[in-house]
């Protein structure tokens, strides 16, 4: 093989979200995934900054899945330019039919808020990383593959898609690079499904590779009891205490697709079964409407599928669509569940119904998936007294609750057993999808399998050229990364300074006097001035 491949890791590198992951081959640059930066804000401004490449110079475009830190960024790369192919199942396609056009809404209407207060503050206008035309244009380009069959995609380049378990869709992705003797053989894992998912069967994938591409949200992560029997009890205790508020409600920020999907299923069984009492289940997303109306679509491919669609029309369940319906829900009395997206709490409708719920001793919050570092779920999860939604600060009365036993990943042992099935790995193993902490627990697993030198870290923007014996990193020859490496899957300066305008307004709120609130003031103008 003349041309060696050079794999660069342009984002989930260090960090879970901003999959991206750049192969130049001698038939051209293929992008597996090119998804959105979720988290810190410094994280988040790279969605606005340049792609470290040239979108006109990339061949083809593989996708895992739908989810936004997977494909979120694909309006954008049409719109710089991206003319190919994205490659994806046909569940994944469906998805994206509505997931990218609902990302492009929620950015301009966010855009157009930000730049409202802009104006007022003189401040300079601001531009949606894409629209709804980029999010039309994009869905024109996408390609439909079956699983366990291969497709070319560039020159001496083909790929086969493996379900991966994790949402409807979702796959791992095969790749074969060269021919014959200079043949490479590559797999994306893309986010691995745990054994128990509600609506998904067991992840599934060939052996033998040379390199290995594998995701370790969870691991560092071992659950206790993931089997549906100890999933709902662990819900219907959760459901059951909330409820002992009879004017409360359940507020449940979710991903709007499968999650919600997969909560709704569940809770109705529990009502049916009388382990939880009965109750409004409010849907408050209009993308989980509407991806609800495909997974009752794509049942024959689901693993509990008349489950789900029994939920889908039980009296219990209303569905808001407009923002009418919406704002009707805080005016909703006696207890109810309402579940709303997204599922960090970053944008979307649960924003608003957490402003009305948080500061009432009355209303529970339940957080049922990973909370990136950075993002309001995270900051509720460790506690906070008191967080900021959009501009306002609220006090944190509400009983903040979270369960793991939802998680769309899965956990260590899993990933261990799932990375074990893929052996032998010729040369390396590269961890993905993680943040630090967990990252370094699946690097142990995974060096218990191929050894601690066949086990890579990338950080992002860092760069490999696979060579016929193994790996050479070569991120010093290229262009630096874009944020120091260390920023990426940790809570920054924007989260200190938020953190620090509640700690002020908390010590000025609760000073004795007015002494003794200039006071603080005049030691925080000392700490300035020097």
């Amino acid at each position: 093989m003349q041309h060696r491949p050079t794999i660069r890791f342009h984002g989930a590198a260090g960090t879970v979200t901003g999959s991206c992951f750049a192969i130049e081959t001698a038939g051209g640059l293929i992008l597996v995934d090119c998804g959105m930066f979720q988290g810190s804000k410094t994280e988040k401004e790279l969605n606005y900054r340049p792609f470290p490449f040239d979108p006109e110079s990339v061949v083809a475009v593989v996708l895992t899945h739908a989810h936004i830190d997977h494909a979120g960024l694909l309006p954008k790369l049409a719109r710089f330019g991206y003319r190919g192919p994205i490659y994806a199942t046909g569940g994944t396609m469906d998805l994206c039919s509505v997931m990218l056009p609902d990302s492009a809404h929620i950015q301009e209407y966010e855009v157009e808020q930000l730049n409202r207060r802009n104006r007022r503050r003189s401040r300079v206008q601001v531009e949606p990383i894409y629209d709804a035309t980029d999010a039309a244009l994009v869905l024109t380009q996408f390609r439909p593959v079956r699983l366990r069959q291969w497709q070319e995609i560039a020159q001496d380049v083909r790929v086969r898609f493996w379900n991966a378990g994790h949402l409807l869709g979702s796959a791992s992705i095969e790749m074969e690079i060269g021919q014959g003797r200079d043949l490479l053989r590559l797999l994306f894992s893309g986010d691995i499904g745990s054994g128990f998912k509600l609506l998904q069967h067991d992840p599934e994938a060939p052996a033998g590779f040379d390199y290995v591409v594998c995701e370790s949200t969870y691991g560092g992560t071992d659950r206790l009891d993931t089997t549906d029997i100890g999933r709902r009890r662990i819900l219907a205790q959760e459901v059951s205490t909330a409820s002992r508020h009879r004017d409360g409600a359940l507020i449940i920020p979710s991903f709007a697709v499968e999650r919600t999907q997969e909560l709704l299923a569940d809770l109705i069984f529990l009502m049916e079964t009388g382990d939880i009492p009965s109750c409004p289940i409010i849907i408050d997303s209009p993308l989980a409407i509407r991806a609800t109306d495909i997974f009752e679509k794509h049942r024959d491919d689901l693993e509990n599928g008349d489950l789900l669609v029994r939920a889908i029309r039980s009296k219990n369940v209303r569905f808001t669509q407009t923002v009418e319906q919406s704002k009707a829900v805080d005016f909703v009395r006696g207890f109810h569940i309402v579940i709303a997206a997204s599922g960090m709490c970053e944008a979307g409708r649960i924003r608003h119904r957490l402003k009305n719920w948080l500061w009432r001793e009355e209303g529970t919050v339940l957080l049922v998936g990973f909370q990136a570092a950075g993002t309001l779920g995270r900051i509720l999860q460790d506690g906070a007294a008191t967080v900021r939604i959009q501009g306002d600060e609220i006090s944190v009365r509400a009983n903040i609750r979270s369960i793991d036993v939802y998680s769309g990943h899965a956990d260590g042992a899993e990933l261990s057993s799932w990375l074990a099935g893929r052996l032998p790995v010729r040369y390396a193993v590269f961890l993905v999808h993680g943040e630090e902490e967990a990252m370094e627990a699946m690097a142990r697993r995974a060096a218990a399998l191929v050894g601690d030198e066949h086990v890579y870290r990338p950080r992002l923007d860092s760069a490999f050229r696979l060579d016929a014996d193994g790996p050479v990193d070569i991120s010093q020859a290229g262009p630096p990364p874009r944020i120091d490496p260390q920023q990426a899957g940790h809570r920054d300066w924007n989260n200190d300074y938020q953190t620090l305008l509640l700690d002020l307004q908390a010590e000025l709120r609760n000073a004795a006097d007015d002494k003794a609130r200039g006071v603080v003031i005049r030691k925080i103008r000392r700490a300035l001035e020097e």
